[in-house]
């Protein structure tokens, strides 16, 4: 899948990058940049191919096909392979990887002994200043908790001023809590440094908070690349809208272009009548009111349990029909609890309801 969206030969290229394991493609025709500044997340589940990806990128793993270039200049194809140490590449990995022999300053100044002494401790300073460590700068990383770790883990990456920040899964170590604070603070300095950034997750809200753009791979391909609005509220196929949370699915036959749905036709474009299909529709587009003496709303749900989730509320509902009752999943906003057996009018926010051929699960 070509990525139209960067041209531009500063940042990082993947072009037609492929790549196997004992005969097994894992990467295939892998196309995509990140511009400079740019956060770009490798998102997919396990095994489809994007920590393959992502090695390839920094040079741990060969390409066996295509090429990868880094501001221009070529650092892997069929001809090159430049090492990582000589691309000007920083890492953040889920272990942190801290020296445990060195003190914080000393784990920081690692990839920068090159520079003078003054130099060097001025630029260790500054990195702990920016990722708010400098009073830790003598502590050992025993005496660190996870965040903090990670905080001077990025330090360290970002010390020798990298072309590319390259992030594998760096906030799955820690607890749901202090994940949030250390993914939110991560990400204000990797924009503030201006360093081109591809992280690896599987955590599709991580991805939407974290970039600017998603690749979500599937079986060593790259199936849909956009902003993260994009990918939500357009997905390319059946795959892509179910990756990104919970949908309700209404199965049927394409019949003038459309699908029927308790809510009207649903339009189903390139799909031929008499195809098998489904409606996709997230939770969040079914929104329930009272019928407050409209007892003839043209859509009509039970209440069958509501669940209140913190900063949504989950309302399990049945929806009848003459071709079957509906189990459907409702989530609004709040507290929103209505007793078991009430029946509300239940309304469709199109925008978030997809057509698709209907697809079998792996």
């Amino acid at each position: 899948m070509k990525d139209a969206i960067v041209t531009s030969e500063a940042g990082l290229v993947l072009d037609e990058v492929g790549h196997a394991y004992d005969g097994r493609m894992v990467v295939e025709e892998v196309s995509l940049a990140v511009a400079p500044g740019e956060l770009v997340c490798l998102l997919g589940p396990s095994g489809c191919g994007k920590t393959t990806t992502l090695r390839i990128a920094a040079g741990l793993e060969y390409p066996l096909a295509g090429s990868v270039r880094l501001d221009g200049r070529v650092v892997a194809d069929g001809r090159t392979n430049i090492p990582p140490e000589s691309r000007g590449v920083g890492f953040l990995f889920q272990d942190f990887a801290l020296f445990p022999h060195l003190d914080v300053s000393g784990n920081v100044a690692f990839g920068i002994e090159g520079l003078p002494a003054a130099a060097r401790a001025h630029r260790v300073a500054a990195m702990l200043e920016l990722v708010g460590m400098a009073a830790y700068a003598r502590s050992w990383p025993h005496m660190l908790s996870g965040g903090q770790q990670q905080r001077v883990a990025l330090a360290r990456a970002l010390a020798p001023s990298p072309k590319l920040m390259l992030l594998d899964e760096p906030f799955s170590g820690l607890d749901s809590r202090l994940r949030d604070q250390v993914r939110d603070e991560t990400l204000h300095v990797l924009k503030s440094t201006g360093v081109s950034t591809m992280m690896v997750t599987h955590d599709p809200e991580e991805a939407m908070f974290m970039a600017d753009r998603i690749a979500l791979m599937r079986d060593g391909r790259v199936v849909q690349m956009g902003p993260p609005a994009e990918l939500y509220c357009r997905p390319a196929d059946a795959f892509v809208a179910a990756f990104f949370g919970e949908v309700n699915r209404i199965p049927g036959l394409v019949e003038a272009g459309a699908l029927a749905s308790p809510f009207g036709p649903i339009p189903a474009p390139g799909l031929a009548d008499g195809a098998p299909a489904e409606i996709l529709i997230r939770p969040e587009a079914l929104h329930l009111v009272p019928l407050a003496g409209n007892e003839t709303a043209p859509c009509q749900a039970q209440v069958i349990a509501a669940r209140m989730l913190g900063r949504t509320s989950l309302i399990h509902l049945r929806v009848e029909r003459a071709e079957g009752a509906l189990h459907l999943h409702s989530r609004m906003p709040g507290r929103f609890l209505p007793s078991e057996g009430e029946i509300l009018e239940l309304r469709l926010d199109r925008a978030l309801a997809f057509c698709f051929p209907t697809t079998h699960p792996n």
